[in-house]
């Protein structure tokens, strides 16, 4: 049962790396700050950018939004990548 749980926390971590990486490109693409994508999520600007600095990750409810908002606004390069 151990490794059954290690692998599922690899591969959350690993999802939740590969929407972060998403998230920044979206911010890139869109020259918008993170107070203005606190804004857009409703959300407070200090929980982006724990997010960003890597001290928290977003809850169910807030990836789903940033889910929504990725899918609502396609990210025009698909092959960009930060370095």
């Amino acid at each position: 049962m151990k490794k059954f749980e290690n692998k599922s926390f690899l591969l959350y971590n690993a999802y939740m790396d590969d929407l972060m990486k998403k998230l920044e490109i979206y911010r890139f693409e869109n020259r918008i700050s993170q107070r203005k994508l606190a804004d857009l999520l409703h959300i407070h600007f200090s929980t982006v950018n724990r997010w960003f600095t890597g001290r928290n990750m977003p809850n169910k409810i807030q990836t789903y939004h940033i889910k929504k908002l990725l899918e609502t606004h396609k990210l025009r390069d698909t092959h960009f990548e930060i370095t």
